[in-house]
């Protein structure tokens, strides 16, 4: 009972925070200005309440509409939310160490972040990617025998993205990938990044088929990245391990 309430307030927590990201996505969008400003409405600037800022359920209670001049709210607002909280409830459930958990609950937060700015923007701001691979940093510092594996995954993992962007004078990937490529190299550690890098691009490939296929995009788009090796990230924190050891079993029947 008590580790179900645990599990609650983790996972509302988690809807908390993800309304936190959504405003500060808007505000990386609209500039520093506004960062001592209430949250308001961006089509008609009216203040926003309290019971309009409620996690999901305003959105539910709004029917996805701004309560003064109801235009629609976009459905970024209770996505974000939604997966913040499964993310959230997904690392509890995962990490027992509370210190681990922590740094996981952070790192994850600009992850969302990065993930949804650059499939808005195409664009990773470097004010996210620094203080994560700084945080990343520290926390691998903080286990200075293991500490040459995370470094020389970030170095070698992020190489090969450079190399591209200097080969095509950044026209099929940009820099921000390469920064992306070296905090997942420092987060994730060997062999746990070619996990993610796997499914990178495993997943950009059928989604970008995908489109072109369905003449959403053509050839010569450009698609944004980083929520590919975001969601790659994500996919190796949680099952990477079982992945690569699945793997190591089919040569060992």
């Amino acid at each position: 009972m008590i580790s179900n309430l645990i599990y609650f307030f983790i996972f509302s927590l988690g809807l908390a925070v993800g309304s936190f990201l959504n405003c500060l996505i808007y505000r990386l969008e609209t500039g520093p200005d506004l960062l001592k400003r209430r949250s308001f409405c961006p089509y008609c600037k009216n203040i926003l309440s309290w019971p309009d800022l409620i996690p999901i359920l305003s959105f539910l209670f709004l029917k996805g509409k701004c309560r003064y001049c109801q235009q629609k709210i976009s459905r970024q607002y209770p996505l974000v939310e939604i997966a913040t909280a499964i993310i959230f409830l997904l690392i509890s459930l995962t990490i027992s160490n509370f210190y681990t958990m922590v740094y996981l609950l952070l790192i994850s937060c600009f992850l969302i972040v990065i993930f949804v700015y650059d499939l808005k923007h195409y664009l990773i701001p470097d004010k996210l990617i620094y203080p994560a691979i700084f945080l990343a940093f520290l926390y691998q510092l903080s286990n200075f025998s293991i500490f040459l594996n995370p470094l020389l995954s970030a170095i070698l993992s992020s190489a090969p993205f450079l190399l591209i962007v200097l080969i095509s004078k950044g026209k099929w990937l940009g820099l921000g990938d390469v920064k992306l490529t070296f905090f997942m190299g420092l987060f994730l550690g060997f062999p746990n990044i070619l996990v993610a890098l796997f499914f990178s691009f495993l997943i950009g490939a059928i989604i970008g088929m995908g489109l072109v296929i369905s003449r959403q995009k053509t050839l010569k788009s450009e698609i944004p990245f980083g929520p590919f090796l975001v969601t790659g990230t994500f996919i190796s924190l949680f099952w990477g391990q079982q992945l690569i050891s699945w793997y190591q079993n089919l040569f060992l029947l």
